[in-house]
């Protein structure tokens, strides 16, 4: 798999993560205990610290970038769907960004919200604990998050990345 030491920069992934193989991994990234990486995503700690909590699922096609004075940070027991872009941006534990939904520097999803499919969080904003963010620019709908889904969501994405560390096999 694509992982990358840069300079003296090198990724730190815990043994129990689960990193596609078609997924790319460069320097300054941790990746914690029950996480998943999944084809395509690229994971780049070139110019700022990314950092992935424990049981996290970071899905297909999904670019997580930082940069200098502004790292990313994805907690734990996040949902980081399909064709994500996270630049230099926040997620605390329980939060979930909508597959094709871009979150930019400095802003910050608390616990529990979610920030829905294909909306855009400007720079800076906060997206308030158990609020769900949609549109472009992203509007705020305090308590409407279902965090049970999260959950769910996070739970199903740490057993298929067990499943896959055990069963993926190539066939050519």
């Amino acid at each position: 798999m694509p992982i990358y030491r840069l300079g003296d920069t090198q990724p730190t992934i815990h043994r129990d993560a689960f990193v596609h193989p078609d997924a790319t991994v460069i320097g300054a990234v941790t990746i914690g205990a029950g996480s998943s990486i999944w084809p395509q995503a690229v994971l780049r700690g070139d110019y700022g610290t990314i950092t992935i909590g424990e049981r996290t699922s970071i899905q297909d096609g999904t670019v997580v970038h930082a940069g200098p004075g502004f790292p990313t940070v994805v907690g734990d027991g996040c949902v980081v769907g399909h064709l994500v872009h996270l630049e230099g941006c926040v997620l605390h534990d329980r939060s979930l960004a909508g597959s094709g939904s871009v979150i930019l520097h400095h802003a910050v999803v608390e616990t529990g919200a979610t920030v829905g499919a294909n909306a855009v969080v400007p720079n800076g904003m906060t997206v308030p604990a158990g609020s769900l963010a949609l549109g472009v620019p992203a509007a705020i709908h305090p308590g409407r998050s279902d965090i049970e889904l999260i959950d769910l969501s996070a739970d199903q994405y740490v057993a298929n990345g067990q499943r896959y560390r055990e069963e993926l096999a190539r066939v050519d």
